[in-house]
């Protein structure tokens, strides 16, 4: 077990009074991660070294700027290990999982470099005879970055890695599920010669989590926050930066419809369905929620489904290779027990997978879902899946879209133009056509609709929201007035 300090203003730094808690491993139960536990007074030491380093780091050029998240892609690399380790510890992640999410990452870091040169602006006609009139993108200031434990080295990195690059300084409240992950996000960066309090880093026990996010929305040197997580706490999130006139990009929960209309191809369906479905145990806001089959090719493709769900190898990842690790918690368990002891006392069949212990569960199908049934509308956020049977493309439209959520969705069909007329028509902002409904690249505009949030990440679309647009003119100073 590692103890773990703070980082603020590029040192090492105490918790007021030394207050420390543990985040344990999920499988085992025993201390994975004795981590600083933050004050009140720690979140504003954080802000205070970020608000002290904006003036020189937004001073930056996009070269240095961009050299800086170059190297420290590099550097996440070559720390691939200490990643791995830490998020199999904290969260019981498979290796291949934390493996991918280093290299996703280290490919975020890096597309923000190149991201530098491309933040500009316009110049726009003004009706002033003699006036240069210009539309510049300037840094918001300091940016608050609040990330997740399932994906924590892609979603800890996004969180912060275009703000830096737009000239941003950060504050990263890392999740109190994987305080170590986060905090190695923040030690590529340092290493690779961000300045000191560009990036901080806090931690902080369950029990201070409100107080604590509260403090740092609030504060008056943050003037952008972005969250990814549940809908639920994206709420608390957006209503805190709402009353104190601070945008927020939020990223929130999913119940990502999986539609297969009657010429798909079955093969290629099942693929997608069973790596959208089960990677990462389900633990991801894109993951395939609700497989919506139309009836005429849905006992074929049931029965293919089922049968590779069934042979996924899931266990603990301490003792070996499986494709389905840990849930968060023992708790995460029990709920998908109870998810799926509703369906089937409301006449689900389970065709693969229903067994579980602790934070432990295989791949699991429900097949015949209906409204009624609790899964049918609740995010499961683990491995069990629900195969709702439809009449024709038309239900399947109507049921992808009976949901408040709308971040990811996929359609397969062979009759492209048919797949993208249905695209068009899911109320989501992610849909994959014969693809599965969990993808990202660092590049693109990545958000939802609906009650999976607002704003995007990535790309240009991520410039669009670190930074803000300033009107600027030059004008003749001798210019005539009315008066």
């Amino acid at each position: 077990m590692k103890d773990l300090d703070l980082l603020i203003g590029g040192t090492d730094t105490l918790a007021e009074g030394g207050r420390r808690y543990e985040r344990l491993n999920p499988v085992s139960g025993t201390p994975a991660t004795r981590a600083a536990a933050a004050s009140v007074a720690d979140a504003r030491a954080a802000v205070a070294a970020a608000q002290g380093a904006l003036a020189a780091w937004s001073a930056t050029g996009p070269e240095a700027r961009r050299a800086v998240l170059l190297r420290a892609g590099d550097i996440m690399e070559a720390r691939a290990a200490d990643f791995v380790a830490a998020m199999t510890e904290e969260t019981g992640a498979t290796k291949v999982w934390a493996g991918f999410n280093v290299h996703l990452a280290a490919g975020m870091l890096r597309e923000a470099g190149a991201m530098t040169s491309q933040i500009g602006g316009e110049v726009i006609p003004s009706n002033k005879p003699g006036t240069l009139a210009m539309a510049v993108a300037r840094p918001r200031g300091v940016c608050l970055g609040i990330a997740p434990w399932n994906a924590p080295v892609i979603l800890g990195t996004r969180a912060v890695a275009m703000a830096l690059a737009c000239g941003n300084t950060v504050v990263l409240k890392a999740s109190e599920m994987c305080p170590r992950t986060h905090r190695l996000i923040g030690e590529c960066l340092v290493e690779a010669g961000l300045p000191a309090g560009a990036i901080n880093v806090i931690s902080n026990a369950p029990e201070d989590a409100a107080e604590v996010v509260r403090t740092l929305i609030e504060a008056p040197e943050v003037r952008h926050v972005n969250f990814t997580g549940s809908t639920g706490v994206g709420r608390i999130i957006g209503r805190l930066a709402g009353e104190n006139l601070k945008p927020a990009l939020l990223e929130l929960g999913g119940k990502a419809p999986f539609l297969v209309l009657e010429d798909a191809d079955i093969d290629g369906a099942v693929n997608a369905a069973i790596f959208g479905s089960f990677m990462n145990q389900g633990q991801i806001c894109m993951s395939t929620e609700r497989i919506i089959v139309v009836e005429a090719v849905a006992d074929a493709f049931v029965e293919r489904l089922a049968a590779r769900a069934a042979a996924l190898p899931w266990g603990d990842p301490a003792q070996g290779d499986v494709v389905l690790g840990a849930l968060v918690s023992p708790e995460a368990g029990a709920k998908m027990a109870a998810l799926i002891a509703d369906a089937t006392a409301k006449g689900a069949r389970l065709v693969a997978g229903g067994s579980g212990t602790g934070a432990l569960h295989s791949a699991t199908l429900l097949d015949g879902v209906t409204p009624q049934m609790r899964i049918y509308a609740e995010e499961s956020f683990g491995p069990v899946k629900s195969v709702i049977r439809v009449a024709d493309t038309e239900a399947a439209i109507r049921v992808a879209n009976d949901t408040e959520y709308g971040l990811s969705s996929a359609v397969f069909s062979q009759d492209i133009t048919r797949a993208l007329a249905v695209a068009n028509r899911l109320e989501s902002g992610i849909c994959h056509v014969n693809g599965p409904t969990v993808s990202d690249e660092p590049q693109m505009p990545f958000g939802g609709v609906k009650a999976s949030g607002y704003g995007r990440f990535g790309g240009k679309a991520g410039i669009a929201e670190f930074t803000q647009l300033r009107w600027i003119t030059l004008e003749d100073p001798k210019q005539a007035y009315p008066f």
